[in-house]
């Protein structure tokens, strides 16, 4: 090991005495810097990650509608199923709903779901808490939790389903209601789907709504390692003129595009925690080369060379940089791993618990940490800490051996 490397490591972490305080006080500062970046960027990527899973597991990757209805959608899905990447393509109606139980009205929206091709795009049996999906046929429902509790409604109970067709109806006319039957509560840790969504068989919605054999829209599920772009280009390149494909990031680009302006701001800001970290390390690095002045011109007199004693000093701030920079890992990833339990604990104490799922629609705290924003966040701490052991590592090499010694 080269001199200059082992002394750099005894200046920082020296045998047989306590922790110095210059080290822990830069370590610590890199390590803080590190930490919020981390939790920060873990946070907002989770945010965008959990809105796909939310879409994948509940519609599929890929959407087609249409500027009205789709008809003959037999044919339609079985082009899309020979588009290379296709997995599996299942029709739906949806639309808005009053519904009553005991005189008490909601207004859920309705997807009406093709029981025979479901299975191929997603797998709803996962989100089921209550009741079976096997049991909805076209006298039954499937209630969201939020709705069933909403409404108080209990399995095996009976339900009045009125559609804005049966309201448009004449004055002389009796309106009378669709009576069916619930059969299970799904529970999807969305706060607005877990709040107001009834779910039907595609031939109930398309009785309720008029269709007459004609459905809203097709969801898509690709092959595992598709891109979702690509296949919905292809897609579109079978569909008729008044219909198209949209991807999940289509129909969420408005949303997509606020998250990642607000995950790059965080990040912008975020920086200069660091920054200020390396300017810490900076300041007490010159401090340690004033008050080894006379230290440095014996390694000069002793035949040091001024490169070696820069490199001295310049070690130093990397190593404090990459102690920092493993602190920081180890404690930001272990504060995203416990992230819900500190927020409830916060939570309780402002009195804000409903805060975050009204605002971002998800009962829980989402998190999604990428490699490249991990790479982002180590490169730049060292890349600082590096740069903050530069000055003082110029500074004690051009100091001159006999000018040094005489230093009081």
């Amino acid at each position: 090991m080269p001199w200059y490397f082992y002394l750099a490591l005894k200046q920082l972490f020296p045998t047989g005495r306590r922790f110095p305080f210059f080290t822990a006080i830069s370590v610590v500062s890199v390590a803080l810097g590190v930490a919020l970046l981390i939790v920060v960027l873990g946070v907002m990527g989770g945010f965008a990650y959990q809105i796909r899973q939310t879409i994948i597991q509940t519609e599929g990757e890929i959407q087609i509608k249409a500027r009205g209805s789709i008809g003959n959608y037999h044919e339609v899905v079985r082009r899309i199923e020979a588009v290379p990447g296709v997995a599996g393509a299942s029709p739906y109606a949806s639309g808005m709903l009053m519904v009553v139980y005991q005189n008490k009205p909601s207004f859920p929206l309705m997807r009406g779901l093709d029981m025979a091709s479901i299975g191929h795009v997603v797998s709803l049996e996962k989100f089921v808490t209550a009741g079976s999906l096997d049991a909805l046929d076209d006298d039954a429902v499937i209630l969201s939790e939020g709705l069933a509790d909403a409404l108080g409604v209990p399995i095996g109970a009976n339900i009045e389903v009125y559609t804005p067709l049966m309201l448009a109806r004449r004055d002389s006319e009796v309106i009378l209601p669709h009576t069916v039957k619930v059969v299970g509560v799904m529970r999807f840790g969305h706060q607005e789907l877990d709040k107001s969504t009834i779910y039907c068989t595609l031939r109930l919605a398309q009785e309720l709504y008029g269709l007459v054999g004609d459905v809203h829209g097709i969801n898509i599920r690709i092959q595992p390692g598709a891109k979702e772009d690509e296949v919905a280009g292809r897609i579109n390149a079978v569909l008729p003129p008044d219909m198209r494909a949209f991807s999940w990031m289509d129909s969420f680009a408005d949303f997509l595009t606020v998250l990642k302006l607000e995950k790059n701001m965080m990040t912008f800001v975020l920086l200069f925690v660091v920054l200020v970290a390396a300017f810490l390390t900076m300041s007490l690095l010159l401090v340690l080369v004033l008050k080894k002045t006379r230290e440095i011109g014996l390694l000069g007199a002793l035949g040091a060379s001024r490169r070696q004693i820069a490199l001295c000093f310049c070690l130093q701030g990397i190593g404090v940089g990459v102690v920092g920079t493993a602190a920081g890992l180890g404690l930001g990833l272990t504060v995203l791993h416990f992230r819900n339990d500190i927020v409830r604990a916060i939570t309780r104490v402002t009195g804000g618990q409903e805060l975050m799922a009204r605002f971002y629609q998800f009962s829980e705290l989402p998190e999604h940490i990428e490699v490249r924003d991990l790479v982002v966040i180590v490169t730049a701490a060292l890349v600082l800490s590096t740069l903050a052991g530069i000055i003082p590592a110029v500074i004690a090499a051009r100091l001159k051996p006999v000018e040094a010694l005489r230093s009081e």
